[in-house]
């Protein structure tokens, strides 16, 4: 397929990319009021965010390599699918344990787009131009979940918690049509005998390249850290700061504005000067505004101000950081894109659950500890990329080919 005709799915990848964070950022507005609404506590309407980030991420373990066996289009059709069946179930939920359960299908059938769209992209363009269509796509659906809490916040205010679920079943309806209507297959695969073991051996082999794992690890701890924000923003904003959850979601645009900035700086150059470089620059934003998050919480600092500006220079490099890293820890096997897009996502996913669900206990007792795990978190993807990015791998293995 050329890169004209690739061109015009871009739309389509965007929206099957973008309903699943949306249903992911959408409800944090409402997760102080859920907390009275189920008559429980917030540590248990937080597991709402925890378990979506764990059925994304066991999901797309299968997701990545069905595709490289099967193609790419069945698999993302099917997800979409069950994506819609569990807004619904959310929707109609009537305690907290069925609220939950929703929000794991939902989960398990929004991951499809994330996993797939990468795979989509990498069957479609060398290494570093790779990166550079991940951005364009991550930058423009990256809009979704920059309107949802705004969305999610005006929904809740104006109507209640059940609204935000028929805006997000309708939305995965709207596309799951155009990708049956328009999206085309992008990966024919080998006929060749199904079995458990063979759909998985791919993982076995991206987990004796050293480049994968300094790729992977850096992308999966800058992810963790934006997760480790979500699980306790909303509660310091709301509940500490005095904000209303409208407001929060106002405040949550400055964010995703400042991840598209980064996203359209790698977008523009990420072609020119290469994974490795731009994987670098994202280090140094991102190190900068984590260390500004932790002098303020450890002098008891954080304003509404200090919280935003500091998350948004951490988001900024964050928009340079992920595409790239994604786009190279795709890269290292022609074979195993599917499999490397699928385990990658796991470890974003699982990691960052772990990281929500700690800080979402934490932060209850002290609001201070949010911006600590942001750093710790970012610290660990910073030191990823310099020992196996600049260090070991490039001392022991050669540059992956960029095609």
């Amino acid at each position: 397929m050329t890169a004209v005709r690739a061109s015009l799915l871009l739309p389509i990848l965007v929206a099957v990319t973008a309903v699943g964070p949306m249903a992911m950022h959408i409800i944090l507005p409402s997760m102080p009021g859920l907390q009275r609404v189920f008559d429980t506590d917030y540590g248990t309407v937080q597991l709402a965010l925890t378990v979506y980030l764990f059925g994304v991420a066991v999901s797309q373990l299968v997701y990545g390599p069905v595709s490289d066996r099967f193609g790419r289009r069945t698999p993302l059709l099917l997800g979409l699918g069950l994506f819609v069946l569990g807004s619904v179930m959310c929707m109609l939920a009537q305690s907290i344990e069925w609220f939950i359960g929703g929000r794991i299908v939902q989960a398990l059938g929004g991951s499809a787009g994330i996993v797939l769209t990468r795979a989509i992209v990498r069957d479609l363009y060398e290494r570093d131009r790779a990166a550079s269509m991940i951005a364009y796509v991550t930058m423009a659906m990256v809009i979704a979940p920059m309107m949802a809490p705004t969305i999610g916040g005006y929904l809740d205010d104006s109507y209640n918690w059940r609204a935000t679920f028929i805006f997000v079943a309708a939305a995965g309806a709207l596309a799951l049509l155009f990708a049956t209507a328009k999206l085309p297959e992008t990966h024919v695969a080998e006929r060749m005998p199904v079995s458990l073991t063979g759909l998985f051996a791919g993982f076995g082999a991206l987990l004796t390249i050293r480049r994968y794992y300094g790729y992977s690890l850096q992308v999966t701890f800058a992810t963790s850290a934006f997760f480790a924000f979500l699980a306790g923003a909303p509660y310091v904003t709301v509940e500490v700061l005095g904000l209303s959850a409208t407001q929060f979601g106002l405040y949550f645009i400055a964010i995703s504005i400042m991840f598209m900035i980064g996203n359209f700086a790698t977008a523009r150059v990420s072609a020119r000067l290469g994974v490795d470089t731009m994987l670098s620059v994202g280090a140094v934003l991102t190190m900068s505004g984590a260390i500004g998050l932790l002098v303020v919480s450890l002098t008891g600092n954080v304003t509404t101000v200090t919280l935003f500006g500091f998350m948004g220079l951490i988001a900024m490099g964050n928009g340079l950081t992920l595409p790239n890293g994604i786009a190279g820890a795709v890269s290292v096997s022609p074979r195993l894109v599917g499999a490397a897009s699928g385990l990658t996502g796991f470890m974003q996913m699982t990691v960052s659950a772990v990281i929500s669900y700690i800080v979402g206990k934490i932060v209850v007792d002290d609001p201070n500890l949010l911006g600590i795990a942001i750093f710790l978190c970012m610290t660990l993807a910073v030191a990823a990329h310099i020992l196996i990015n600049l260090i070991l791998a490039r001392r022991e293995e050669p540059t992956p080919q960029s095609s």
